[in-house]
């Protein structure tokens, strides 16, 4: 093709090489390993002389399809596909990361990713500080001299704060470091953060690329340079993803667009319904005008994903309640589903961090967290009376 194609072009058939069976849908390749024609073949492909398939904890053309089709979306030179969207962020910093090295890394973060950050990773001697995702000067000052990657999600989990990509590229440039964005609640339908200057882009592929709760996957996007230290780590160590599960993905990316979109239309509706109740404290999503970073959400994103929290008078009891009370919503942690989810975060995704870092990233005893998906807007509303 003379032109570029567009993006629901690439979601549909970005990587997909046809077999000499020319099935219409990429195919399924369930083996362990690949046989070779002779000896001197084997050799050629082990040392890299030759491209092809060895053994599937690394090379698997179905993985590959997906690879291939999620660098193109996002922009990137090359993907690596992972088992997780947390051994996605494990693998990245295994690769790019040594002993002594130091991360400056948004408050604002998956609970998870703090407990890897502080619990394992420290052991290793990579010390990690936390900022406000929003505050370039507090970024700025925690930099030292042996600081080689700034972490940030954006948007947060799970209030919805919302970083400058474009100013935290500059300044991670500016001290010779790695700007590594999350970018799990947008997806590239909504934000492509290497665009916009980051040099690595971490997906939980578990979360909107699928889309229907299916599987469990991430992805590492970024220049092949960090890529081929990335793929030599999972090459190694095999936090792998199966065929099965690469396969899935490949199915949501086809959709991946229109989903998000329809998501997002959905919770920012019911995002204005909450603001307007009065057992609501505050609603936490970037899409609505009392958001304090509503003008740079509008810059860097097409629109404002599916995640919202809000606090609730009357605290855990009131929040726990609402919870309880739901019939169609989910009672899950997981998002990024066709069907809404809801969670306590002070008590499940955020449940490990202390209550003081709890209280530095904004997660209270009243706030509920609400992946918004894609039933009729008034049976949600409809959901969440019961129990308000």
């Amino acid at each position: 093709m003379d032109r570029k194609p567009g993006f629901d072009t690439l979601a549909v058939r970005a990587g997909q090489r046809r077999t000499e069976e020319r099935e219409q849908s990429e195919p399924i390749f369930t083996t362990s390993s690949y046989v070779f024609q002779d000896a001197a073949e084997a050799a050629a492909v082990f040392s890299g002389e030759q491209p092809g398939n060895i053994y599937s904890r690394f090379t698997n053309p179905t993985v590959r399809t997906f690879e291939q089709r999620l660098a193109a979306l996002e922009g990137g030179e090359r993907c690596v596909a992972t088992a997780s969207g947390m051994s996605a962020i494990l693998s990245c910093c295994m690769a790019l990361l040594n002993s002594g090295d130091h991360i400056v890394s948004s408050r604002a973060i998956f609970g998870s990713i703090t407990v890897l950050f502080n619990d394992h990773l420290a052991r290793f001697g990579i010390e990690t500080s936390y900022v406000p995702p929003s505050d370039l000067a507090a970024w700025e000052q925690a930099i030292r001299p042996n600081t080689r990657l700034l972490f940030v999600e954006t948007p947060s989990n799970p209030t919805a704060e919302i970083a400058d990509i474009e100013a935290l590229a500059e300044l991670a440039h500016a001290h010779g470091c790695l700007l590594v964005v999350d970018n799990c609640f947008c997806t590239p339908a909504l934000q492509r953060p290497l665009t916009l200057g980051a040099d690595v882009v971490i997906h939980s592929a578990t979360k909107y690329i699928d889309g229907q709760g299916r599987a469990v996957g991430g992805a590492v996007i970024g220049r092949n340079e960090q890529m081929d230290k990335v793929f030599g780590f999972l090459r190694t160590a095999g936090p792998s993803m199966s065929p099965f599960n690469a396969w899935i993905f490949l199915k949501g990316l086809e959709t991946l667009r229109l989903r998000m979109e329809a998501h997002s239309a959905n919770a920012l509706a019911l995002a204005q319904w909450l603001e307007q109740l009065p057992q609501v404290e505050r609603v936490y999503y970037s899409g609505l005008p009392s958001h304090p970073r509503h003008e740079l959400a509008k810059r860097q994103q097409r629109a404002f994903g599916g995640v919202l929290a809000f606090d609730l008078k009357g605290g855990k009891e009131a929040a726990w309640r609402l919870i309880d009370s739901t019939e169609i919503i989910s009672v899950t942690a997981n998002l990024g589903d066709t069907k809404s989810t809801i969670t306590h975060p002070a008590t499940t995704t955020h449940g490990r961090l202390t209550p003081e870092a709890r209280a530095e990233a904004g997660i209270g005893d009243g706030l509920v967290r609400i992946a918004v998906g894609l039933e009729d807007l008034s049976d949600i509303k409809a959901d969440l009376e019961r129990g308000l």
